[in-house]
């Protein structure tokens, strides 16, 4: 049996999302009245890496557990219409991960996350995400992949939080997670690989009252 991309999966959810939005009580949590210009966001996720051959990876035999943090501010007033209405967010989001293969190692860093949230589904609120950022990993120079310890990560994918209340939301998510090294080192195909995570964000009063 074909197995669905977890991406495809995610956004066909979000569109079932704006139909049922509709239905919702006028007195529940609304995302585009909390998540406004300059909100603060703080939150923590934990994370299953599952590594692929896509592109140059060569094994698909690498699998993690990470901690994500996260801490950023929502920067511009709402913008565009209709299913595309929303703003733009700059998190802050450190990194520890564990992996148990192709054997034990560890890795820590952390990236800047550029977050457009989509404002127009009630108490769901969908975001597409993109990261860029470094991370330190014992994995290699013992995997044929890397020969550096110090690499860079690039991430992109979507996600989706619901409201429980006012300021507190549940959040899933998934990206296409790359790791490399810039061709700093003498070996660098690349890790890539899918990261699915889940976890909590608390969406606190908005850092500059004057911001629109």
């Amino acid at each position: 049996m074909r197995r669905l991309p977890l991406a495809w999966v995610l956004m066909h959810i979000v569109m079932v999302m704006a139909f049922a939005s509709d239905a919702q009580a006028e007195d529940s949590p609304q995302a585009r009245a909390i998540v406004r210009a300059g909100t603060i966001e703080a939150g923590l996720a934990a994370g299953y890496v599952q590594g692929n051959e896509a592109f140059t990876s060569i094994s698909s035999n690498r699998s993690a557990l990470y901690v994500l943090p996260r801490i950023g501010m929502v920067l511009t007033p709402e913008v565009g219409r209709g299913f595309f209405a929303g703003n733009l967010e700059l998190l802050f989001e450190p990194l520890y991960a564990h992996y148990f293969k192709p054997f034990g190692a560890s890795a820590a860093g952390g990236s800047f996350v550029f977050k457009y949230n989509f404002l127009s589904f009630g108490r769901w609120m969908p975001y597409w995400d993109l990261g860029l950022g470094m991370l330190w990993t014992n994995l290699a120079p013992r995997i044929p992949e890397q020969s550096t310890q110090v690499n860079f990560v690039t991430e992109s994918g979507p996600g989706l939080h619901y409201f429980v209340t006012e300021r507190v939301a549940l959040t899933i998510g998934v990206r296409f997670h790359h790791i490399s090294n810039a061709d700093i080192g003498d070996r660098n195909l690349g890790l890539n690989s899918t990261l699915a995570y889940a976890g909590i964000s608390v969406f606190g009063p908005r850092f500059i009252e004057r911001i629109p």
